[in-house]
């Protein structure tokens, strides 16, 4: 897929890999004069329409960056509007030019996620394992520490120290990535939770090495690491962690020898933590996890056609993607995130998780096959027939280019605009950058879009007036706010069923 969007026509695998990482970064790096290959490509016809009338038709992901950082510089450009078309432009070059090739590269390296069981949650740390947590947003140091740990030599070195053996753990999205596609085994045994929870891993005294990559390893680990036993390992030059024990940032060349260094790290911790205080949590969930676009489209027998039926007929409302942070700025860890997606699937609305707020789901049993007796009559009929969760899980918050995928492929399917379709976002605890982006993509797809909290803008009534009002008459979308689950659900519904009435169905 990826070579037929760049025009790579390389019989050989090899020769054609390369070729397509080098057109990656090549389309990364298109000027914001020319449209991006990416959204050419895999975007509906009639999105790219809108867009390039409202002038926000992106280019390269880099050159879009750059432009949005420039305007936002001392008296470059104070006009609300003009700041806008610029976040959407950045929103739609986030979705396709960046999110789409990335995780579908990592496919290609990895395998595309396929619907497995799995575990979450605390109590899959045994602290008389050694235990080693790759933690953030980049998996590849997480799969080559796999790869390394299924050597027999190394647990029989991990048993030498006085270990039952050597384990990895997924912790926040490097474990979702990782969970989404490796199957459980002795090696690799599912994730604890979202970034909230690794304070509280570590706190355990299980953990004998935390390797952070990418982003969310809070600053505050270094004292808890030092308390409990755990070796804080940076795996990527651009973490700065107080604290840091070790420095061994990946390079994909080296990534054997540096994985067998972060394990020769994690043996030498055991054999000093041992004998040290435990705080085992006994809990864990089973769940299934691995619904890629291409799985959902395999269960469904290789076409949109069963589900779209099911939402002909009422079986199914509509489908919501909620691609949410966890945050504690409006309540308990989780607690909004967990309560909406009850409401929704109670309404016969489809959830796609995806992020730290697929993990709250997850932990929270809404991503089992138990969770099918929460879900209304329709919906609850539809997933036993499937044999599968009323809330499925769909991978990280870098998968909303996924997501993008499906709502276009549904569109398409239907013969209609995406404004026009059943569906809408949601992100209850959104906390950061990336979730801002999302919302915006979201929006630019002309979708209704609600976050909690409330994102800081109301200091200016036109900007208010744009996102929750005017935006609707340019590219359909519109930003919805809430933190009380019931009339968060109240809102999605009552917009679904006036998609489903405008469509007559």
């Amino acid at each position: 897929m990826l070579a037929s969007v760049l025009g790579v026509d390389e019989p050989d695998v090899g020769a054609r890999s390369v070729a397509v990482g080098r057109g990656i970064l090549a389309t990364m790096a298109q000027s914001s004069d020319e449209e991006s290959i990416w959204v050419e490509a895999l975007a509906p016809a009639s999105r790219k329409q809108v867009w390039r009338e409202l002038g926000i038709f992106p280019g390269g992901p880099l050159h879009e960056l750059l432009d949005s950082t420039t305007r936002a510089m001392t008296n470059i450009d104070g006009d609300y509007v003009s700041l806008a078309k610029a976040a959407l432009r950045m929103g739609i070059a986030t979705f396709y030019g960046v999110q789409v090739p990335l995780e579908m590269g990592q496919d290609a390296l990895f395998g595309t996620p396929q619907p497995h069981t799995a575990h979450v949650d605390l109590g899959i740390l045994d602290p008389d394992c050694v235990n080693i947590l790759p933690n953030g947003h980049e998996p590849f140091m997480g799969f080559a520490l796999v790869k390394a740990a299924e050597a027999e030599d190394v647990q029989q070195r991990a048993r030498e120290a006085g270990a039952k053996g050597l384990r990895i753990v997924g912790s926040i999205e490097t474990g979702q990535e990782m969970m989404q596609r490796l199957a459980e085994s002795d090696v690799f045994v599912g994730m604890t939770g979202n970034w909230i929870c690794e304070e509280y891993a570590i706190a355990t005294g299980a953990v004998d090495v935390f390797a952070m990559d990418m982003n969310c390893s809070v600053p505050s680990l270094g004292e808890i690491a030092d308390r409990y036993g755990t070796k804080l390992v940076a795996v990527s030059h651009v973490i700065g962690v107080p604290g840091t024990h070790e420095r061994v940032d990946y390079v994909p060349e080296q990534a054997e020898a540096q994985a067998q260094r972060i394990i020769d790290i994690a043996i030498e911790n055991f054999r000093e933590r041992k004998d040290k205080p435990r705080h085992p949590v006994g809990r864990t969930q089973e769940i299934l996890t691995g619904f890629s676009t291409e799985a959902v489209l395999g269960a469904l027998g290789g076409s949109l056609e069963p589900l779209l039926d099911a939402i002909k007929a009422g079986s199914i409302k509509g489908i919501v993607a909620l691609v949410s942070c966890t945050t504690l700025k409006n309540g308990p860890q989780d607690s909004l995130t967990v309560a909406v997606t009850r409401e929704l699937i109670k309404r016969d609305i489809l959830v796609l998780s995806a992020g730290c707020g697929n993990s709250a789901t997850q932990v929270a049993g809404l991503n089992s096959l138990a969770a099918q007796e929460l879900a209304g009559e329709g919906l609850r009929a539809i997933c036993e027939a499937l044999g599968v969760p009323p809330v499925l899980s769909f991978g990280t918050c870098t998968d909303c280019g996924r997501l993008a995928l499906l709502v276009g492929a549904v569109a398409d399917a239907l013969g209609v605009d995406t404004p026009e379709l059943p569906m809408a976002v949601t992100a209850p605890e959104y906390m950061e950058q990336k979730a801002m982006i999302d919302a915006i993509g979201a929006l630019a797809l002309g979708l209704y879009t609600h976050v909690s909290p409330a994102p800081p803008v109301s200091g200016s009534p036109e900007v208010v007036k744009l996102l929750t009002e005017d935006l609707e008459e340019l590219t359909g979308g519109k930003l919805a706010l809430g933190d009380d689950p019931v009339e968060v659900a109240d809102g999605i519904e009552a917009h679904i069923e006036r998609k489903r009435a405008a469509l007559g169905i």
